[in-house]
């Protein structure tokens, strides 16, 4: 009995019953999309746009519906010009230029 247990699993097939593979998640990296071309950050292509947080009207384009900062995964802003965004974000809710959240 123990033996047959073995046989019907193996250590390839990740745990799968019957010795068939696990189907591909629809989560998993690539997901069937082609490949999309990398969104270049605005702040270093526009060297004239300025990241302060009295702009808030270039502010608004990098925070969502919800009052969310918009993640650079997205917006395609580099790391360097990510955190000034973040924090001339916060400045301009703190002065009410921006809202905290959708109302």
């Amino acid at each position: 009995m123990d033996d047959k247990r073995s046989d019907d699993r193996r250590s390839d097939d990740k745990g799968a019953p019957g010795g068939e593979r696990r189907p591909r998640s629809r989560f998993a990296r690539g997901g069937g999309r082609g490949r999309t071309r990398r969104r270049v950050c605005r702040f270093c292509a526009e060297k004239t746009l300025p990241l302060d947080y009295k702009w808030f009207d270039v502010l608004e384009a990098f925070v969502s519906e919800r009052g969310r900062i918009v993640p650079s995964r997205t917006t395609g802003t580099c790391a360097k010009h990510q955190r000034r965004l973040t924090l001339a974000i916060k400045r301009a809710r703190n002065v009410a230029l921006l809202p905290y959240s959708a109302s």
